[in-house]
């Protein structure tokens, strides 16, 4: 990493409309929270370019607003690309198939700065079973109550994400 630029973060779902740009969501206000805006940058994207171009669903922008996060006047769902790649520091996939999908397009060098959302978690620090068990909820195919899950989800593992990003920067 160098000095000039902020530590990277990119949040990694399928598709990019529901949970990445959920987690970002939350990790920027932990950012602001933390007073590292300056230090830290959060960022989504999918390992599909199915929603290509699609704002947040609309049910992820109702579960964010109902749990008082601001919500960006833009988001523009798109595939990681390979400047994204190049310039992260940490890669969030949500689920054990995102995280197979994108070790896929990145380089050797890469691969150790990819690690499950949730495993940050204290439940999950030294855990040796199945990775899809760290999975976020997919809330896509649900309603209100799986978005609920998902923020949920979200919302509890983000100190721990920003307790090991702030010791990164010391």
């Amino acid at each position: 990493m160098q000095d000039t630029q902020p530590f990277t973060i990119m949040t990694v779902c399928t598709g990019n409309i529901c949970r990445s740009p959920m987690a970002q969501i939350v990790l920027q206000d932990f950012v602001e929270q933390r007073g590292l805006t300056d230090q830290v940058r959060v960022l989504s994207s999918g390992v599909s370019s199915e929603e290509h171009g699609n704002p947040i669903d609309p049910r992820a922008r109702k579960v964010l607003v109902e749990h008082g996060f601001s919500l960006p006047g833009y988001h523009f769902a798109h595939k990681i690309t390979r400047d994204e790649i190049a310039q992260t520091d940490l890669f969030l996939p949500m689920t054990a198939s995102h995280m197979q999908a994108l070790l896929r397009q990145l380089t050797a060098q890469k691969r150790d700065a990819v690690h499950m959302y949730r495993s940050f978690m204290p439940q999950f620090a030294h855990y040796q079973g199945r990775q899809s068990d760290m999975d976020l909820a997919d809330p896509w195919y649900g309603g209100p109550r799986e978005f609920e899950v998902a923020i949920t989800q979200i919302e509890q593992a983000a100190p721990y994400i920003m307790d090991w990003v702030s010791q990164q920067l010391q």
